[in-house]
């Protein structure tokens, strides 16, 4: 029950394929550790990774947003901010709960919903208007 990464979720601007592949990788772990009933050790793992990650991969992603003056750039960084805001609440919940298996559920929906829409819709729109000529 793995995730990997697939060619249909690039969008075409090298940097950013990689941060996502990254994020596959990291969300996949956590899959695999819920099988082997390690999951709540993986998340904590992804939580400190997605800490980091949020903030500079949807920095680089703005910056090239703004670089090409994308137009739909303040409705992306909306997303970005309410998926921060996700991050955060879940994080601010483990470290005052402790982490628990409907944390790691929860994670595990967070980032499948953040893969299937904000991804392979939002990011490919961007990518493809980086990409395309004008």
């Amino acid at each position: 029950m793995g995730i990997e990464w697939r060619d249909s979720l690039s969008i075409g601007v090298e940097a950013i394929d990689n941060q996502h592949k990254e994020l596959l990788l990291r969300f996949d772990r956590l899959l695999t550790a819920c099988q082997t009933g390690q999951g709540i050790e993986e998340l904590k793992r992804l939580q400190a990774f997605l800490g980091e990650y949020v903030h500079s991969h949807f920095s680089d992603e703005e910056a090239l947003q703004r670089l090409h003056r994308y137009p739909d750039y303040e409705a992306h960084i909306a997303q970005h901010a309410y998926f921060i805001e996700q991050v955060n609440r879940l994080e601010a919940e483990t470290r005052q709960e402790g982490v628990s298996t409907h944390h790691v559920v929860e994670t595990n929906n967070m980032l499948l919903k953040w893969l299937l829409n904000h991804i392979s819709i939002v990011d490919k729109k961007l990518g493809t208007f980086i990409i395309s000529p004008r």
